[in-house]
Parts: C-alpha cells; sequence; structure tokens
C-alpha cells in the first residue's frame, strides 16, 4: 500500500468516527504506532519531536524540527519547520486551526496502557490549542493490527505445527513414564523448542510446561534449574507460542491440559468442564454478535467468560483477562479480550486475532486454562487458527 493510499484511507475512517484529525506525534521512538503506521526508518537517529496531522479533508501536515527537517519527507503532505519553543507553538496552532475533534495515542485513565503511548504533558499541551482529544483506539487499529492475506496464511500454517508438537509433547511424556524414564517440565520445553527449530520457527520466550500446583502459576516458566519431575497421576498444562522465521510473521498461541494416566480425577474434569464451557460460549457470542451485525468489544466478550465461571463458583480463581490481541508479537496492539484487569471498550475489527483463554487456577493443587487463536475474517467471519481445539483432556498412557 502506498502512504497516500494509506492517508486516504485514514482519512476515511476519520470520517466515518467523526473526527476532524488525527495528530500523530513521536519523540526518540515512544509512540510505536507512529513509527509502524508512518514507516519510518529503523535505526535512524531521530532526536526531536515531530507532529503528522492527517485532517479528515484536506492536505496532511507535518511539523519537524530543523535538524531533522528531512525526516517526513517520505509522507504526503505540507511541510513546516521548527527549531525555538515559540515556533513549536506557531507551528502547532498552524495545523491545528479549524479542528475541533482530534485523535491521538491516548487512552483515558490510562484504562488501555498499550495504547497510552503520548505523555500527560504533550495532552495537556495540545488541550491549549482548544482541541477536544479523543482516543485512537478504535481506528489505529486498522492500520496497526490488521493481518493481510500472506500474514492470516503464514498464521494457519503455524497454528498446524504446533498442534502436531503438542502431540509430540504429550506421547514424550508418556514414552518416558512407561519405561520408568524421569522426565521434566524442562525436557518437555526442550522438545518443543527443538520442534521449533525443526519446523523454522521462532518465538520471543520458551514454552511452558507446568505440573500439579506449577500450574496454578499463570506465568509458571520452568528452567534448567527450576523444573519439577512429570509423575504418574500429575496434572500437565502446556503454554506454547511461535511463529515463522520471516519478515512480518504472526503468532500462533495455544494452551492445552493433560492428565498421566487414564482415569481422570472428578475434580479435574469439572474444572475442564467449566473453562471449556466458558471458552466456547466466547466463541458462541462472537460469532451471534457479528451475526447480527453488532459491534463487539473487548469489554463484552470477557463479561461473557466471566460470568460462565461465575455462575459456577470458580470466579475468584479466574485471575487474569479473558485475551489478548496476536499479531507479530504475541501479545500486540489491537483490542484485548478484557474488562478484568483494564477495561478495554475498544470495538473488535475485521481482519484481525486474537486468544481466548479463560483459565481457572487453585493455588497447590492445579491450574487448566484453554487457548484458542480466534480470526475474524474481512466478512466477520469467526475462523479458528489451526486444525483442531481441545475437546477433552488429554490422557497421557503411562
Amino acid at each position: 500500500m502506498s502512504l497516500q493510499h494509506k492517508v486516504d484511507e485514514i482519512q476515511q475512517k476519520l470520517l466515518e468516527y467523526k473526527f476532524d484529525g488525527w495528530l500523530i506525534y513521536n519523540f526518540r521512538g515512544t509512540n510505536q504506532f507512529a513509527s509502524k503506521i508512518l514507516e519510518m526508518s529503523s535505526g535512524k537517529l531521530s532526536s526531536r519531536r515531530y507532529f503528522y496531522f492527517i485532517p479528515a479533508k484536506g492536505v496532511p501536515q507535518k511539523l519537524v524540527h530543523s535538524i531533522e527537517q528531512y525526516d517526513l519527507d517520505h509522507l504526503p503532505g505540507e511541510k513546516t519547520i521548527y527549531n525555538q519553543w515559540k515556533t513549536l507553538h506557531e507551528g502547532l496552532r498552524k495545523l491545528l486551526s479549524g479542528s475541533k475533534n482530534i485523535c491521538m495515542e491516548y487512552s483515558p485513565n490510562n484504562d488501555i496502557p498499550y495504547l497510552s503511548k503520548v505523555d500527560a504533558g504533550t495532552i495537556e499541551f495540545i488541550r491549549t490549542f482548544g482541541v477536544n482529544i479523543i482516543s485512537s483506539g478504535d481506528i489505529v487499529q486498522y492500520f496497526e493490527a490488521r493481518w493481510n492475506d500472506e500474514q492470516y496464511n503464514n498464521a494457519q500454517d503455524t497454528a498446524k505445527i504446533l498442534l502436531k508438537t503438542i502431540d509430540k509433547a504429550f506421547s514424550f511424556i508418556g514414552d518416558n513414564l512407561r519405561s520408568d524414564k524421569k522426565v521434566t517440565e524442562y525436557d518437555v520445553q526442550q522438545l518443543i523448542m527443538s520442534e521449533f527449530a525443526t519446523h523454522n520457527l521462532v518465538t520471543y520466550a520458551p514454552a511452558n510446561c507446568s505440573v500439579n500446583g506449577n500450574g496454578a502459576n499463570p506465568h509458571y516458566d520452568p528452567s534448567s534449574e527450576q523444573s519439577s519431575e512429570i509423575k504418574k497421576g500429575d496434572y500437565v498444562l502446556i503454554d506454547w507460542w511461535a511463529k515463522k522465521k520471516k519478515l512480518g510473521s504472526v503468532y500462533a498461541d495455544f494452551t492445552w491440559v493433560g492428565y498421566a494416566g487414564t482415569e481422570i480425577p472428578k475434580k479435574y474434569q469439572e474444572v475442564f468442564d467449566i473453562v471449556k464451557g466458558s471458552r466456547d460460549a466466547a466463541v458462541d457470542y462472537l460469532k451471534k454478535e457479528f451475526a447480527a451485525g453488532r459491534k463487539v468489544r473487548g469489554c463484552d466478550v470477557d463479561d461473557v467468560t466471566r460470568k460462565f465461571i461465575e455462575d459456577r463458583g470458580y470466579g475468584k480463581y479466574f485471575v487474569h483477562r479473558t485475551g489478548h490481541n496476536i499479531g507479530e508479537e504475541v501479545h500486540g496492539n489491537g483490542t484485548h479480550i478484557d474488562n478484568f484487569e483494564t477495561m478495554d471498550v475498544r470495538e473488535i475489527i475485521p481482519e484481525t486475532c486474537f486468544s481466548i483463554e479463560p483459565g481457572i487456577y487453585l493455588p497447590g493443587e492445579f491450574g487448566i486454562r484453554l487457548e484458542i487463536d480466534v480470526y475474524i475474517s474481512k466478512n466477520k467471519d469467526v475462523i479458528l487458527l489451526g486444525d483442531k481445539y481441545q475437546k477433552e483432556i488429554v490422557k497421557i498412557e503411562c
């Protein structure tokens, strides 16, 4: 997409959301949205503030420091140069003249930390020019969080590899237990990482295998120095994520659970069924709402999963949000499925992906989390990544 075409699309969205313009601000890389959307050169020294104002109608305006006056020359629009603070003020007054409601990367009360990239002082400063600043939370996703067709296809390929990997991981545990060989969480982690290397996948952090009470710690991380042995009759949770080793690739991210034995304990089965029910309730809700043409927010989906678990008496053991946006980073910057840790009122838009991963964590006993990845197509179809998802506890024959 050319930059002029991108600006044209942004202006269409500004009109749709009834904004007078979008003021994109950056200082020393603090606004990663600005760097990506404006396609700034990576590694280039950029030590002064710059502003790029895209009006809903009309010609974009650039405001750049005199010693870095060429930095935005690749973008369409007119340029104003400042160096003194007085000329900065004059330049902003020119950019914002005639505008009343503009959007910036700002989150009221810092409700969504992923989005809050413009500091409070700058927000206060911009307000002195008589404009009302609204969060760019919905609109920024269209130009930062959407997947293209290649990314979607890569993610589906990765998801299928990951799901074959989990079969190997559980089989690896069973083979060792049947042979009376010691097997640890770390051993399982390393097997998964070996599979990633074989299939040319990368990840920002190693996979997680948690046994029994360790699974009650949602971000438990086994290592060569700290790792529990897996024995017959143990509960096993595996969380693993990766993406293709290529520019622009996006993640797939899953969590499954198993039991080292064939007779599943009643409590383990009960908790599994509740978590599975809450996960499936979220998917059903998404399908129903999108089919009806209604707007769906991240907080709304979180409410559905949380209510399902709360109604069954386990609400206090569900200690994190329902899911996160997925992109080139496993925790992306689009809408999160959250009305617990934050109040994510952003709309879930087409061509974005996110996890649904409710969990129940019983301290000292076990934790169950079931994670799937949901992609919303251009036509607002609800699509799961991969060719299967967990419907039953994996029975590890030992």
